[in-house]
């Protein structure tokens, strides 16, 4: 593996690990699509750094299993202004 997707998949786990952040919310902050960022976390950084991997991957869960409920709110919050400028 070249060196500076090594790099790379270090520098988004920590991103992700330090902000707690989501897949969508990494590919933004570091301009690589959401694919590359999980394949970075899941696959390539787990033969460089297991551990770190493990941290990374424990959040992008969490963040997965809460998706749901970031989802309504957003969907509520957009109804709500919707009908005030009605």
């Amino acid at each position: 593996m070249k060196d500076y997707i090594e790099e790379r998949a270090i520098n988004i786990a920590v991103y992700i690990i330090d902000n707690n952040a989501t897949v969508r919310q990494t590919a933004k902050a570091f301009g690589v699509s959401k694919s590359t960022v999980h394949k970075d976390v899941t696959s390539r950084l787990m033969q460089v750094n297991p551990t770190l991997a493990r941290q990374a991957r424990t959040v992008l869960d969490v963040n997965k299993s809460e998706r749901h409920i970031r989802g309504g709110l957003a969907t509520r919050e957009k109804y709500a202004h919707q009908h005030i400028e009605e």
